[in-house]
């Protein structure tokens, strides 16, 4: 994932009610109407946090097989665990910075 990806996915969960339909579709893919019920917010503002997390490849769309005007969202998986896998390598970096400086520390006080 490029740096670009990455802050899309970012940006994309920076939103409260973004973060609440990546936790909803992550116990099973939903239509748009059950997420905007479940978030309480109205439809169209859920169609546009849909469409932002459409275009963070954050999910995907589906039409319904007996009902073509019916979207299923789910979620992808490879954007999240791209972020995972960043957020650990981060997490190394910090840990040896800081163990870096622990060492420094304790070396200066003898």
């Amino acid at each position: 994932m490029s740096a670009h990806e990455l802050d899309r996915t970012l940006a994309a969960l920076a939103d409260p009610y973004r973060r609440r339909v990546v936790d909803l579709l992550r116990e099973r893919p939903r239509r748009a109407g059950e997420l905007a019920e479940a978030t309480k917010i109205a439809f169209p503002l859920m169609s546009r946090h849909l469409k932002r997390l459409r275009e963070s490849g954050l999910v995907e769309e589906d039409r319904d097989e007996f009902d073509s005007r019916v979207r299923i969202y789910r979620l992808r998986a490879e954007p999240m665990a791209v972020l995972k896998l960043w957020l650990e390598e981060t997490e190394a970096l910090w840990s040896r910075q800081l163990a870096g400086f622990k060492a420094h520390v304790q070396k200066s006080r003898k």
